[in-house]
């Protein structure tokens, strides 16, 4: 009898409910179940949609038992730093606000004043952005200060739905690290951080390890889906399971998870929280057996998602009920790849630019950001997107760059995995820019890497590497190699056309 493993991976414009097997030593993945994932604005604010979220995970669940594909377990893994507080009766406090809504505007410089940047990495080596954890708590505390008074859990949106099926609360490593409350060196809760900004130290948790069991499913669960099994976390942190999956065979190469955002590092087996760290804005993540993620958190396919979208006429936010409509042409991604390919545009534009982060219009904000750098506006489709592809391909190799003058170390290959490994125009601009070979797959790296902690706690490997061995006799890598060897990164960021 085969004995099946559930990955369900939720991303901030999607989810899928991936099952998965092993025949053999080789892996099988088979997608049983997709939604799309949008906010609705309440209260004020943009807010994740918990109930739709938690009726879509039970409908996948549903499906494993319509295809007689029952698993023995299951993981849940999101994206990171968003959170919902429970009082004590385990009842939610407040709305699950998105980490995109504009609440944590002017938070960075509060916290500055309570904590000094240099202090705050130093302790726990995750770079700073608007919407951190912290920053969300700390506006939190701002408005609602009675939800943070009355709470008696906090607990990361992975960690909410592992509740809603068994009942069980527990806070996990990987995600935990993303919040900037996580102390590197320790791997737990910082309480002097705590209570530096004011935060409740009883509400977190302690912290279990990818690999660990949450528990089974709650009888009104099991009546729902039709069976009984286990969930075990895997890195609730998408970018942890995800990196789990890059069948990368050295250390000498760079990891790209391209998704949504793109996040872009190495390995290591410490932290760095070093100054010169900080001030490239470089992250040092938790991964599965304590491994750190030393990366950048960059711009990914959200301005060719949004650009989309607004081309066919679809809101991200959920107003009233309701979203927009075009009756005219509804553009695909591989279209809006030719049409980019199609343009000889040579304007960039800085990908990390907040202007982006949440638009009204990613467009309008494209010719903005052109504008005021002195550039010329794009203004055709093919022009906007040639500007979009060739920035972020910049991006990846700028980044590239920094990377290795703070590892003091050089790459000789960048390996892609996730949903953008399947945009071939931006893989070879991303060749092209860096100078070197992007390997690009597998698709799916996120649910894979979940997966792959399910399984190795299985006893189905018996190792991370004898596992990543699989995933490369398992799924088709794709190669790009550079039109031109060692091309300087500066040339793409000059706006010298390629």
């Amino acid at each position: 009898m085969q004995t099946y493993y559930l990955a369900v991976d939720i991303g901030a414009s999607s989810g899928r409910h991936i099952l998965g097997h092993v025949e053999n030593g080789r892996m099988l993945l088979e997608e049983i179940y997709r939604f799309d994932n949008t906010q609705i604005r309440q209260n004020g604010h943009d807010c994740w949609n918990l109930p739709a979220l938690r009726q879509h995970i039970l409908t996948g669940m549903k499906q494993c038992r319509l295809l007689g594909k029952v698993p023995v377990s299951l993981g849940i893994d999101t994206w990171a730093v968003d959170y919902v507080l429970l009082n004590e009766k385990k009842e939610l406090l407040g709305d699950a606000v998105a980490y995109r809504d504009k609440r944590t505007a002017g938070m960075e410089k509060y916290a500055e004043a309570l904590v000094k940047p240099q202090e705050l990495y130093a302790r726990t080596g995750i770079q700073k952005q608007p919407f951190n954890t912290l920053y969300q708590l700390l506006a939190q505390k701002r408005e609602h200060p009675e939800q943070l008074h009355q709470a008696a859990h906090f607990v990361m949106l992975p960690e909410y739905f592992n509740f809603c099926l068994t009942g069980k609360l527990q806070n996990e490593y990987t995600n935990a690290t993303s919040t900037g409350l996580v102390n590197a060196h320790t791997k737990t809760w910082d309480a002097q951080l705590l209570f530096q900004f004011g935060l409740p130290e009883k509400i977190f948790g302690s912290l279990a390890v990818p690999g660990t069991c949450v528990g089974s499913l709650t009888e009104e669960v099991q009546q729902q889906v039709g069976f009984n099994c286990t969930v075990v976390l895997p890195a609730t942190h998408d970018t942890g399971s995800a990196f789990l999956a890059v069948p990368t065979k050295d250390e000498h190469s760079v990891f790209i998870s391209s998704g949504t955002w793109s996040l872009l590092g190495v390995e290591n087996s410490e932290p760095v929280t070093t100054e010169a760290s900080r001030k490239a804005n470089f992250t040092n993540e938790g991964g599965a057996w304590y491994r750190f993620r030393y990366l950048k958190n960059i711009m990914g396919l959200w301005m060719i998602q949004s650009i989309r979208r607004e081309l066919n006429g679809v809101s991200y936010v959920q107003k009233n009920g309701s979203q927009s409509s075009n009756t005219g042409k509804k553009w695909s991604f591989d279209e809006l790849a030719a049409a980019a390919e199609a343009s000889d545009y040579c304007g960039i534009v800085d990908v990390d630019d907040e202007r982006f982060l949440a638009p009204e219009s990613m467009t309008a904000a494209v010719q903005e950001v052109c504008r005021t750098s002195g550039q010329p506006a794009p203004e055709t489709v093919n022009d906007i997107m040639r500007c979009v592809y060739r920035s972020l391909a910049a991006c990846y190799a700028d980044s590239i760059h920094q990377l290795q003058q703070l590892a003091q170390k050089d790459y000789s290959s960048i390996y892609i995995v996730g949903g953008g490994c399947k945009d071939a125009y931006l893989n070879q601009l991303t060749a092209d820019a860096a100078g070197l070979p992007v390997f690009a797959g597998p698709v799916e790296g996120t649910a894979l890497g979940n997966l792959m902690v399910q399984m190795i706690a299985a006893g189905e490997y018996c190792s991370l590497r004898e596992a990543r061995a699989a995933v490369c006799s398992s799924f088709k890598i794709q190669c790009f190699a550079p039109v031109q060897e060692k091309r300087s990164y500066t040339r793409i960021k000059e706006g010298v056309c390629l």
